[in-house]
């Protein structure tokens, strides 16, 4: 059975809920849910979308374990594969699937990666320093920490952390891990903090946050994931077929904005006085800029705080 620290809160389900269900309202209608976690997206389509069946993907061989109990009563409605959703083609020709009615990308952290201490994803609670989304994956944050060049260092924090003080952090752990190296991250926590200006300590969160962020995106390859979805997830939208995606942070918020512009964007010269057939916009977009969870939410699921939601429906036939 499931425990009770495995349960979550889908974040802005309703808003989710609503822009997807028009396109899953016909006998067969496809919903993919490319970041499966714990289901909960899942069930709630499942319910209010009777005539839709589910190709539910996750990396974690624990989260398919888990949502494949939580969705039983929906029988053969429901496909579960084992994937990173970058291998979305792959899964939907092993479905015998050309096109769906919808998709979801929630990139956040599951709880059940976030609730249990062992997966190394929380910089709160001293753990292994994992942070792998599948056991399966070769190189966990320690062998992230304890190998990678300053410069190397640097950079991940830099880039994916957006840490102003990448540079000093990168050059403290070097030092650290020359005496020791790391295993779990209440040394690692207290080595970022130490590298930290105590002014800048006193402000802007948790010392430690983007530094975790930084070496998750990291060991994951989460932003090069994302790039390579984005692009399969929209091709394979059948006509009126829509997609919405929640991102967390800006990096990946960023990538998702850009690949729902490119595709909502007419590809006609700018100077012809019509637009050719084939050449005008692929997708509308369903959200004007991204959306936020309200106070309401956010005062009952914290971790919604940071989730920006975007959605766009195909308006033109796939080539």
């Amino acid at each position: 059975m499931v425990g009770m620290r495995d349960t979550h809160v889908p974040v802005m389900a309703g808003r989710v809920l609503d822009l997807l269900a028009p396109a899953l309202d016909a006998p067969g209608s496809v919903y993919v849910d490319g970041t499966l976690g714990l289901a909960g997206h899942a069930r709630l389509v499942l319910e209010r979308c009777p005539q839709a069946v589910l190709v539910g993907i996750d990396r974690d061989p624990h989260a398919i374990d888990i949502a494949r109990e939580r969705l039983a009563e929906f029988g053969d409605r429901v496909q579960l594969y084992q994937a990173t959703y970058d291998e979305l083609p792959e899964v939907l020709v092993e479905a015998g699937i050309s096109r769906v009615q919808a998709v979801l990308l929630d990139l956040g952290l599951s709880s059940l990666q976030i609730n249990h201490a062992e997966r190394g994803f929380a910089y709160a609670t001293d753990s292994p320093l994992d942070m792998r989304m599948s056991p399966d994956d070769p190189t966990t944050a320690a062998d992230l920490v304890n190998t990678a060049t300053r410069r190397e260092l640097a950079r991940i924090l830099r880039v994916y952390g957006e840490e102003r003080f990448a540079d000093r952090i990168a050059g403290r752990i070097v030092a650290e891990r020359d005496k020791q190296p790391f295993t779990t991250s209440a040394r690692l926590v207290a080595t970022i903090a130490d590298a930290i200006p105590a002014a800048a300590r006193a402000t802007g969160g948790h010392p430690a946050k983007r530094t975790f962020q930084a070496l998750r995106i990291a060991v994951n390859a989460e932003l090069d994931s994302l790039a390579g979805v984005l692009p399969a997830a929209i091709a394979a939208l059948a006509l009126h077929g829509r997609i919405a995606v929640l991102a967390y942070h800006s990096l990946e918020d960023r990538l998702v904005k850009d690949a729902l512009r490119t595709a909502s964007t007419e590809r006609a010269p700018r100077d012809l006085p019509f637009v050719p057939a084939g050449y005008g916009p692929d997708l509308r977009l369903l959200t004007h800029g991204a959306e936020r969870p309200d106070e309401t939410e956010i005062a009952v699921n914290s971790r919604a705080a940071s989730a920006r939601l975007r959605a766009a429906e195909r308006i033109q036939e796939a080539a």
